[in-house]
């Protein structure tokens, strides 16, 4: 039987330390040296002191939702068998916002402000997914 993988990430240069780290389990992000800021996606330099200094950051992997949408028919054949699936926006505690998937709860069960934490699916032996489910 024919079957249509799901496409993954593709990792570069830049974003390399962000996947590396998902694999240990870990949610990295770029942490201005100058500033603090911390940015995502990775950048060279820092968009609010324009500092080239960087170091990779471990976060708390805690967040809360700031948006999601329910896909009911997807937009890619690969997906097809997930419907209906939920795409969310986690805004970290540290600030950033990531797009990811929300897992461990009913699509009813989210709402805004929901308190979320990191969860890493590990989906090939090279790429781990970071999703997010309930707080505990």
């Amino acid at each position: 039987m024919f079957t249509i993988e799901k496409p993954l990430p593709r990792g570069t240069e830049d974003t390399a330390p962000f996947w590396e780290a998902a694999l240990r389990g870990e949610l990295r992000m770029q942490r201005c040296s100058s500033c603090g800021h911390i940015r995502f996606p990775p950048a060279t330099l820092c968009p609010r002191c324009w500092s080239e200094t960087y170091e990779w950051s471990l976060l708390s992997g805690k967040g809360k939702v700031f948006s999601w949408v329910v896909v009911y028919q997807s937009q890619h054949p690969a997906f097809n068998a997930d419907t209906p699936y939920n795409v969310a926006i986690v805004e970290l505690e540290e600030g950033p916002r990531l797009h990811t998937q929300l897992v461990d709860c009913s699509l009813e069960e989210i709402r805004l402000e929901m308190p979320v934490e990191v969860v890493f699916e590990k989906v090939r032996d090279d790429v781990a997914l970071p999703k997010f489910r309930p707080r505990r």
